[in-house]
């Protein structure tokens, strides 16, 4: 099912014209408009007529998330503040916050990627969207919602929170989608169970999750628990919000829709642009923003391209399902450790809750890792001998994926901090 077949299923060459002549737009408005890209670009003694194919890109000078808080607030906007009639803010761990604007076009083009986003993930017309990603400054709900306003879906702003009135409403209201992060929808799923719901009391057929990275594994437990096929959805505030690439019933990597960005792989510590099939830094540029232009943003999310035609005839690219961050990576003992890794190991064990955390210390000059996973109730009160069994296996498990020594402590339900947004998944006392 498409929302814009035309633009969906592009032919190749056709869609690789679009974007070189998008791409030109883009970097004549930022080199004039914008004075960070312009002396950027002098910097590399590049000027907008350089750019004559596609592969001109990489003359272009990267983008990062310090230039948008350098130029803080509005200092990367490509149009007086006059034009702009929304403005987010994404919450960064550190300094200032990133702002972002959008024009009346822009909250135009963002629609319609959500409601293509949507239909790809299955939801159409007369579905009611129960949407419980957090509304405010945060992208993600008020994203969601104009897509599915777009889409003439029946959408339930409940944003997150109040979580036994969200179920109550998911089942009075007939939800049929839900979008919000995975995590929160394995909570949502949990507290069904302890007020004595099943999923057939629901009405649910898809989720659509993003985000936070997610494993297969944790994708079979979301499926199994709410009885939805759940698919992964992909955007940045600093790009646009939800909707930059969408998974499909293929369940065969993200759809990034070309016609409004391009992706590109780099090794996140030379910069190089890698060939297709590399697993490396992803790198976004956008094509038909107006107010907020990016030129090579570098997302900081390891992923890798997919080259190859799409069964569900989409012809653009998609982006492998990530593995994590580079700037959220641990490395221990010189290893790069994504919690993704052990995610998985945990739910392919499956004897255990789908909650953990990840705490990283240091003794002198040594990294520990202590992976804490919670059992159930039932589990909890078994014979010491069967805890530390089950101890062992998920340790040497672990170990084995990881190829580094690792301590593992079995905790009692409700141990580790839920979550109604990104779940905090690392406490890394290291101080480094």
């Amino acid at each position: 099912m498409y929302w814009n077949e035309k633009y969906e299923c592009l032919p190749r060459e056709e869609l690789k014209a679009l974007q070189l002549e998008r791409l030109k737009q883009t970097v004549e408005r930022c080199f004039y408009n914008v004075p960070h890209y312009r002396k950027a670009m002098q910097e590399l003694n590049v000027e907008p007529d350089d750019i004559q194919s596609l592969s001109d890109l990489s003359k272009l000078p990267f983008t990062v998330k310090t230039d948008l808080r350098d130029n803080y607030p509005y200092g990367m906007f490509a149009v007086p503040l006059s034009e702009v009639v929304r403005i987010h803010s994404s919450s960064g761990t550190t300094g200032k916050p990133t702002v972002v604007g959008y024009t009346r076009n822009d909250l135009n083009t963002w629609s319609e990627l959500m409601a293509r986003s949507l239909t790809c993930g299955g939801a159409a017309k007369g579905d009611v969207i129960h949407n419980a990603y957090g509304y405010g400054l945060f992208t993600g709900g008020l994203g969601v919602h104009y897509g599915a306003e777009r889409l003439g879906a029946s959408v339930i702003p409940i944003s997150g929170g109040n979580t036994k009135r969200q179920i109550m409403i998911m089942k009075d209201y007939g939800s049929t989608v839900l979008t919000c992060t995975p995590s929160y929808a394995l909570f949502l799923a949990e507290v069904m169970r302890e007020m004595g719901y099943k999923k057939e009391d629901f009405r649910l057929k898809c989720g659509i999750f993003g985000a936070e990275p997610w494993s297969d594994n944790m994708r079979e437990e979301i499926e199994n628990k709410l009885g939805i096929m759940a698919l992964d959805i992909y955007g940045l505030s600093e790009i646009i919000g939800p909707g930059v690439a969408m998974e499909c019933p293929e369940k065969q990597g993200l759809h990034i829709w070309e016609d409004h960005f391009i992706a590109e792989i780099i090794d996140p510590e030379t910069g190089e642009v890698l060939p297709p099939g590399s697993q490396g830094e992803l790198v976004i540029t956008s094509l038909t923003k107006e107010a907020l232009p990016m030129l090579r943003y570098r997302t900081r999310d390891i992923t890798m391209l997919i080259d190859e035609p799409c069964a569900c005839g989409r012809t653009h690219q998609r982006l492998f399902r990530f593995s994590g961050r580079s700037d959220d990576m641990l490395i221990i003992r010189g290893v790069n450790v994504f919690p993704s890794q052990i995610e998985s190991v945990l739910l392919e064990i499956g004897e255990t809750e789908p909650h953990y955390q990840l705490i990283v210390d240091r003794e002198g000059t040594m990294d520990n890792l202590e992976v804490w996973v919670e059992v159930s109730a039932e589990k909890f009160s078994d014979e010491v001998k069967m805890l530390e069994n089950l101890k062992r296996t998920i340790r040497a498990a672990i170990e084995s994926t990881l190829g580094i020594s690792v301590e593992v402590k079995l905790v009692e339900p409700k141990t580790i901090p839920r979550s109604e947004g990104k779940a905090k998944r690392v406490i890394d006392k290291r101080h480094i």
